[in-house]
């Protein structure tokens, strides 16, 4: 759902408890940010939810990552899935794109093992799958992630992971008549030798090669691929030089 905000709202009004508002969302705490965007925890004032609204400045990014913003929020609306990240509402002034979006209170997979460490095998195959159901429900409507990392995968209240960031996402089918992808996305450690090669690629294949890495980092607790700088890191890559830990039930 897309709704333009009013002139009198472009600014924040305030509640009577003080804290600012959006619509009929009451804005807590900064909880992320980004270059052109900050992510903050709301309330909504009727049914009590906690959300997540990101707000994009629009005024501060060029045509093609205007364009990129535009096309994550369509891709978040069509796809529906217990692994997707929902997407409730979207708002737009003149100057803001507000997506009003689940909140998800646990942190990132990226940060649960720094803290705590790798998973284990049999936790790795639990969480694991719920990566894998997201992926293949966004292949099986057409859409590619092309950014698939720890750090775009979110815990929900019960622990459950959840797919977010679909910025570098697109609609792409794996068929003759379609060309391949060419745009280079995502983060280098987890991006496919095809990629780093500067060939055309299928979108598809590329997710399966960084949920390799994705598994890899799961079970390890480290990236497979971490050389620096770039170069050496792309050399890695393509000799897929990558050390097995003996603990491992290989």
């Amino acid at each position: 759902m897309t709704s333009s905000v009013s002139q009198h709202q472009q600014h924040y009004r305030h509640s009577m408890t003080g804290k600012p508002k959006l619509g009929t969302y009451e804005i807590d705490k900064t909880i992320g940010k980004g270059i052109f965007s900050v992510v903050k925890l709301a309330t909504h004032t009727i049914t009590g939810i906690n959300l997540a609204i990101k707000l994009i400045d629009k005024t501060r990014l060029d045509a093609e990552n205007l364009i990129k913003i535009y096309r994550e929020s369509e891709i978040l609306k069509k796809l529906h899935h217990p692994n997707i990240v929902r997407l409730f509402q979207v708002m737009e002034t003149p100057r803001l794109l507000c997506l009003v979006m689940e909140f998800l209170p646990n942190g990132e997979v990226f940060d649960y093992i720094a803290t705590h460490g790798r998973f284990s095998e049999d936790q790795a195959r639990v969480k694991f799958m719920d990566v894998l159901c997201a992926v293949d429900y966004a292949h099986s409507c057409g859409i590619v992630h092309r950014d698939l990392k720890a750090e775009n995968l979110l815990f929900d209240a019960d622990m459950n992971i959840k797919l977010i960031d679909f910025s570098f996402g697109t609609h792409h089918l794996e068929s003759s008549s379609q060309p391949l992808l060419t745009t280079w996305c995502g983060s280098p450690p987890y991006a496919a030798p095809e990629i780093f090669k500067g060939e055309p690629y299928v979108g598809a294949k590329a997710d399966i090669w960084s949920l390799g890495v994705v598994l890899y980092v799961m079970v390890c607790g480290t990236l497979p691929f971490d050389a620096q700088p770039l170069p050496h890191l792309k050399k890695q890559v393509l000799s897929a030089s990558f050390r097995v830990p003996y603990w491992l039930s290989l």
